[in-house]
């Protein structure tokens, strides 16, 4: 059989597949939905370890540095060990110094707003609206049932989350998988890089295994410089936030500050929410105080923006701010605010491989 009639027969049998596909979407989507579930835990362990790789490769260097005479199994074992010490010690910070805080707060928060709806509604009257459902949506709303619930994780919101998931047996050993997953790619992390490039060596030719292992090593030093950059920025930024708000005697300063640290990883959108939520909480505090809290939250974003981004984070996605948009607007369309966080760095890797394509095309030329 010559390469023409291979060729035509891959091109016939690729017609009937997609006309086949396209006249039982119902049966081809249910499939993936299915095969989507079940490989769920391994793309959530793959995440995971991802994400741990980026503190856990820095971790790694250090000790490197300081023991050169270390195995790579005992570097890999501790780097893993210090960067899972390092989340427990973070969730614990949380669990004990910020949840308790963002709870006083909102549960102050709800009892100034039982304390001063009567003068809102005045206010709303004054202006021809009709507040009585409103006002009796007030009366009848329970606060602190609802505050509860937002913290002890008894609200709607993870009820039908755990239907979604199917129960709770179910989302349990998902993340059990995922976790062994993740430690196990994480161990073995050497060993799966020799694996897979002899696999590309092995059956793709030379310049396009190449390619392949340089796209990839462009997509993790990428990611990495992003997320690792983003992180050392939102510490920044929180703290900077706490400390304006507390030095000008700002109300809910913990609060902003956490809020703004959390909306962070989020461009242009967060910085935008967290300093609309900022004012509105001042202005349902201390009235007085709005517009002085938007002039300080505005001072700090310029200060962190201009001195302290660039210098954190600077340009190591290689983005300008038009693509970035683009980038943030793209994945937001697609996966939501999830999309918005991952679609930067990939439009970065992309824009880098053009960009060196095109100097290879101008070049030759």
């Amino acid at each position: 059989m010559n390469k023409q009639l291979k060729q035509e027969i891959l091109v016939v049998a690729f017609g009937v597949t997609l006309f086949a596909a396209l006249m039982n979407l119902n049966a081809v989507a249910g499939f993936f939905r299915t095969f989507t579930s079940i490989l769920s835990p391994v793309f959530s362990g793959l995440l995971l370890a991802f994400i741990l790789s980026v503190p856990m490769l820095g971790i790694a260097r250090r000790l490197t540095g300081i023991f050169p005479r270390l195995k790579e199994k005992t570097v890999d074992a501790l780097s893993l060990a210090l960067t899972m010490a390092c989340v427990v010690v973070l969730v614990c910070l949380l669990c004990v110094l910020a949840i308790p805080q963002l709870t006083a707060s909102v549960k102050s928060i709800a009892e100034l707003a039982r304390a001063n709806w009567p003068n809102w509604a005045a206010l709303l009257n004054s202006y021809g609206i009709d507040t009585t459902e409103l006002t009796k949506l007030a009366a009848s709303f329970n606060w602190k049932m609802a505050v509860e619930k937002l913290f002890t994780g008894a609200g709607a919101v993870i009820g039908s989350v755990v239907d979604l998931a199917g129960s709770t047996v179910t989302v349990t050993v998902n993340a059990v998988f995922a976790i062994v997953i993740m430690f196990y790619v994480l161990l073995g992390r050497r060993e799966l890089g020799r694996q897979c490039r002899s696999f590309l060596y092995a059956y793709f030719k030379k310049p396009t295994a190449e390619r392949i292992c340089h796209v990839a090593k462009l997509t993790h030093d990428t990611y990495t410089k992003f997320f690792s950059g983003q992180c050392i920025e939102v510490l920044i930024l929180g703290t900077m936030i706490f400390l304006a708000f507390s030095v000008f005697r700002i109300p809910y300063a913990a609060l902003t500050a956490a809020l703004t640290a959390a909306f962070a990883f989020v461009p242009y959108i967060g910085a935008f929410a967290s300093c609309l939520i900022g004012v509105l909480l001042t202005l349902m505090a201390v009235p007085e105080k709005a517009i002085l809290c938007f002039i300080v939250y505005q001072m700090v974003q310029f200060i962190e923006n201009q001195f302290i981004y660039p210098h954190v984070v600077g340009s190591s996605v290689g983005l300008s701010p038009l693509w970035t948009l683009l980038a943030a607007l793209l994945g937001g369309k697609l996966f939501g605010i999830i999309g918005i966080v991952f679609f930067i760095p990939l439009a970065a890797v992309i824009s880098q491989l053009l960009h060196g394509d095109i100097e290879h095309r101008l070049a030759v030329r």
